[in-house]
């Protein structure tokens, strides 16, 4: 494909019924559908994501992002006229200091005092022109503890029926709080699967990168290199850098869980492929004709149309295949985003 139709937003559009959008996540976890695509032989199968244990060998290595979700949405009211405000935190800057989203944005202005509860409330140090503020809490107690009581789960936007369980919006593996989006890939593997997995012989390892709200900002600048995209803080320890790159050298799979594991591995790698020991920003923003430094497969959820998530896939599978793909898997009726149903690009 021409260089200018890969760098066009348009051309990683594809049609979506709205009734595919899936609202709530399946029981049990590892029963939602799978779509399996070897690059080598150009097949798809169609199974279940329980199967994904067919398709992994000995000595494969999984790579899993550990980051857990906070429960980051927050409604409370302006101290002077008690309008309401909802906010989404999005980065935390130190121990009270932190940039969230916030709406309606318009109401709020620099010294602003926001109440969400007895032992919550923030100042607002800053507004900017769309919608993002820095503001400092102000608490008693411990933040954390605090949060989990007044917060609810950051749910994306498509998604309009409420959680009934806060951890149907968590890996099973989630251990490190500070993400404002689950890495969803993750949602459909059981603590049992992952079990089965290391017994076949695959190496499970955990990096960590916390998702911020930019990962649903969609592209809206025609051409894709216009986009701005946002950073996201990642860690990847020795041990775990100097594993895979051991079973790179021996010729092993490496196997990233979800798109966010992906830019933690090509985020923390030198041109020739070798990994480092990190804990740093990314904005890493991966779209054709890039080539994987790192990652020899992926496995992740469907995507939406003239995303940047979108286009880290076809920077794997070409521009062409992804949208074949995707349009079979609407017409197979998959379930698509964050709840939705996975996909193994072998």
């Amino acid at each position: 494909m021409e260089m200018n139709k890969l760098l066009d937003r348009k051309t990683y559009s594809y049609y979506l019924p709205e009734s595919q959008i899936a609202q709530t996540p399946v029981e049990p976890r590892d029963i939602s559908r799978l779509l399996v695509y070897d690059r080598k032989t150009d097949k798809i199968e169609h199974r279940i994501f329980r199967d994904i244990i067919d398709y992994l060998k000995p000595g494969d290595v999984l790579v899993l992002n550990n980051s857990r979700v906070l429960p980051a949405r927050i409604i409370g009211t302006k101290q002077e006229t008690n309008a309401k405000i909802e906010m989404l935190l999005q980065k935390r800057k130190d121990l009270t200091h932190w940039s969230v989203v916030a709406k309606p944005c318009k109401r709020l202005k620099q010294g602003t005092i926001v109440k969400f509860s007895d032992k919550l409330s923030c100042k607002v140090l800053r507004v900017g022109e769309y919608g993002e503020c820095d503001i400092e809490f102000i608490f008693d107690g411990v933040f954390e503890e605090i949060l989990d009581e007044v917060g609810s789960m950051p749910l994306p936007h498509y998604i309009k029926t409420s959680l009934k369980d806060k951890e149907r919006y968590q890996t099973v593996y989630s251990k490190e709080k500070g993400s404002s989006a689950a890495p969803t890939a993750g949602l459909h593997w059981t603590k049992e699967l992952l079990e089965k997995v290391k017994q076949k012989g695959v190496t499970v390892l955990e990096v960590m990168l916390h998702v911020g709200l930019g990962t649903f900002r969609p592209v809206k600048e025609d051409n894709i290199l216009n986009h701005k995209m946002h950073s996201e803080y990642y860690v990847i320890t020795k041990e775990v850098a100097d594993y895979i790159n051991k079973a790179k050298n021996e010729g092993r799979r490496i196997i990233a869980v979800g798109t966010t594991s992906v830019r933690v591995l090509e985020s923390a790698c030198d041109e020739n492929g070798v990994l480092q020991p990190k804990s740093e920003e990314t904005s890493i923003f991966i779209y054709p004709p890039y080539k994987m430094k790192v990652v020899d497969a992926l496995i992740t959820n469907f995507h939406l149309p003239e995303s940047t998530l979108i286009m880290l896939v076809a920077s794997m599978m070409g521009v062409e295949k992804t949208l074949e793909i995707y349009n079979i898997a609407v017409k197979e009726n998959y379930r698509f985003f964050s709840f939705g149903d996975a996909m193994f690009i072998m």
